[in-house]
């Protein structure tokens, strides 16, 4: 069973990119979560060092705020004094609620204790208000010394301790979200080498199949070349060999059938000379063998140059094509054209039998498929190339079309052979055009294939 490469590249690249899309969801959600912890934290840290500032900010306001009514001397501006220290007193315990909410657990007693620092404060300052101008003169700066400043102080620390406690658990949470973008690193590291490996495996998988499929495809294609090089060897030989025998058959047609036919006919005339004059039924005998004798020589003759011409080899080809024409015009009745321009009197005999049998196809072609009236063979030699062009003015056909006749193939076969090109230009109801490349081996490289020939 062979093994098929596309389900495993499949699914490898299937892998792949559902790996890579994990990863990206993964590593999305977990930088959003890092983001989101970070910034929640960031909030709360400030939230919570924002009411500690406001808190001791109260703090120190109420005491200068206390130091200002004890050093007004008036009573009528009491009132407003009272009003004013229990707004900051209500700011203050509402701040430290809120604070409350935010702080940790274990954080819970430091602001308990707070609370109760901030009560006693404050309770200080009720029996001010009830003091007379003597005492507030006399007892007043004692008052804030021992009262006052130490109770705010006490409440300034606990704040700061609270402080402290909340920047010690922003360090911590801090050294957490740390942690976690370390951990995150090495998460998505760790998943850029699996899509690195994956990516690298499934590469070295393809790439090792695509060498096998093509030194495969190389050794095919090698083994096909040798296969059409040999068979293109083979059909050299057949037609050689083919050509040779139809040489040897003309040859024995013409020389031998020839002969004893031209013997006959002349026995017969003989003999038609010595009758007697009253024997008329055996001179009827005699015309009739020699009409017959005549037949079977046409016949004979017809057969020998339709193997292969005698005048191909004794006359060449422009003498062989000639006579072609004119007896394809008598036989056919298209009226067929030859020009010939340049020299090729010097062509091999292999190239001279391929031109021959290509016109002679081209011709039978065109009797028997083109419908045409007339066709024109046109030849041009140079020192290079022989150019030839058979034109008729049928029905024509469509060249693109699958065929099943051997003639064009035939062409084809001869003409490659000989390392030349075949060109057909044809439409249905415009003729068609055969046109054929020949090209012309040095006379160097050239004569010893005649030899050969020879």
């Amino acid at each position: 069973m062979r093994f098929s490469t596309w389900p495993v590249a499949a699914v490898g690249l299937g892998s792949l990119l559902i790996l890579i899309v994990v990863a990206m969801l993964t590593t999305s959600r977990k930088a959003q979560d890092i983001y989101v912890q970070l910034d929640q934290l960031n909030s709360h840290h400030y939230e919570v060092d924002a009411k500690l500032r406001r808190l001791r900010s109260d703090v120190n306001l109420s005491g200068i705020f206390v130091r200002d009514y004890l050093l007004d001397i008036s009573r009528e501006h009491a009132p407003e004094y009272r009003q004013k220290l229990a707004e900051f007193r209500q700011g203050n315990m509402a701040t430290v609620a809120e604070l409350r909410a935010l702080v940790a657990p274990h954080e819970k007693e430091q602001i308990q204790k707070l609370r109760a620092q901030l009560e006693d404060y404050w309770q200080t300052f009720d029996p001010l208000f009830d003091w007379t101008i003597t005492q507030k003169i006399f007892r007043g700066a004692s008052f804030l010394r021992h009262e006052v400043v130490p109770r705010r102080d006490a409440v300034i620390a606990i704040a700061q301790e609270i402080e402290q406690l909340n920047n010690a658990n922003l360090s911590e949470q801090r050294a957490e979200v740390t942690r976690r973008q370390a951990a995150f690193r090495h998460d998505l590291q760790r998943l850029m080498w699996e899509c690195l490996i994956l990516g690298l495996t499934l590469a070295l998988t393809v790439v090792f199949r695509l060498r096998v499929l093509e030194r495969r495809s190389v050794e095919q294609r090698v083994a096909a070349q040798r296969a059409e090089r040999e068979m293109r060897q083979l059909s050299q030989r057949l037609v050689a060999a083919q050509e040779e025998e139809r040489r040897h058959l003309s040859r024995e047609l013409h020389d031998h059938v020839g002969q004893v036919l031209t013997a006959l006919r002349m026995e017969l005339g003989r003999i038609d000379r010595g009758r007697l004059p009253q024997d008329t039924r055996l001179g009827s005998s005699v015309a009739e063998a020699k009409q017959l004798v005549d037949k079977m020589f046409r016949t004979v003759r017809d057969l020998a140059l339709g193997l292969r011409p005698s005048m191909l080899d004794d006359l060449g080809l422009r003498a062989a094509l000639e006579w072609h024409a004119r007896d394809m015009s008598r036989r056919s009745g298209i009226d067929v054209e030859l020009t010939v321009d340049g020299d090729i009197g010097t062509l091999s005999d292999r190239y001279q039998t391929c031109v021959y049998r290509v016109i002679q196809e081209a011709l039978t072609n065109c009797a028997r498929h083109a419908q045409a009236h007339t066709v024109a063979v046109r030849m041009i030699a140079d020192s290079r190339a022989l150019d030839i062009s058979v034109t008729d003015d049928g029905i024509g056909f469509d060249p693109a079309a699958p065929r099943d006749g051997l003639g064009l193939r035939g062409i084809e076969e001869r003409v490659k052979e000989l390392g030349g090109t075949l060109t057909i230009r044809s439409e249905r109801g415009r003729g068609t055009v055969l046109a054929i490349q020949l090209p012309l081996p040095a006379p160097a490289t050239e004569a010893p294939l005649a030899r050969v020939a020879s």
